[in-house]
């Protein structure tokens, strides 16, 4: 009997054995690491480019530079919701020929804007149009739109050039100069003086200097007199 005990004990603790080994080996087989993001992208919606601190350049300048071809090509990812020919037929949004310089959220054949863009209010300027496609989200909290924006502020202008060349066609801003006091400031930074100042400086030493040259010491002879004291001389 004991023999027989320890013989299905035996058998019973193998197979106990048996099934962990297997579970280990199954374990690490089917094991798979995790991906580094979440989730899924989705078509037509852009990510963060990290850069939201950066500074971007005024619209007017980055227009001056923008390519409607590029901006048609950028436009592509709209085409799923929106038609731009003229008569075009709204569909998930709004049909968008001749949009620039139009009051938001009005007009296009009755399309059905919602409240939060309705309250924005004023018309689609060049700039308004810049901080929608930015992020519809901000520019009209509980927009409709599920469009996440263009991270790329280059993207953004060439997308309002290609806009206006649909039926709007308006005049471009003129570009922004760059202000001189942020020269002058990183001048001062760099420990030179700013442009300004150091023309006055210049123009300060020069006018010392003529005035240095032309008045004599006290008590010498005018510069007249001393000549005409030297050519007495000579003729003597």
């Amino acid at each position: 009997m004991d023999n027989r005990t320890n013989t299905i004990a035996g058998w019973i603790l193998a197979g106990f054995a048996s099934a962990l080994g297997l579970s280990i080996v199954g374990g690490m087989w089917l094991h798979s690491e995790a991906p580094e993001k979440p989730g899924y992208p989705i078509q037509g919606v852009e990510e963060s480019s990290g850069d939201a601190g950066a500074a971007v350049e005024p619209i007017a300048n980055r227009l001056a530079k923008a390519d409607p071809a590029k901006g048609a090509e950028v436009f592509k990812k709209c085409q799923t919701c929106h038609t731009i020919n003229q008569g075009g037929a709204n569909g998930q949004g709004p049909n968008l020929y001749a949009t620039v310089g139009e009051p938001i959220a009005k007009g296009k054949n009755g399309f059905a804007f919602s409240d939060a863009l309705k309250g924005v209010g004023g018309t689609w300027t060049f700039e308004a149009l810049d901080k929608w496609l930015t992020s519809p989200r901000k520019f009209a909290n509980g927009t409709k739109m599920t469009f996440a924006g263009l991270s790329d502020p280059q993207d953004r202008a060439n997308v309002i050039a290609y806009l206006n060349s649909q039926g709007s066609n308006l005049p471009l801003p003129k570009p922004e100069a760059a202000p001189a006091a942020a020269d002058n400031g990183a001048a001062a930074a760099n420990g030179a003086a700013p442009a300004s100042e150091a023309a006055a400086e210049d123009n300060v030493t020069s006018s010392t200097n003529v005035t240095n040259q032309a008045t004599p010491a006290p008590g010498a002879p005018s510069v007249d007199k001393q000549a005409a004291v030297e050519a007495s001389k000579a003729g003597k």
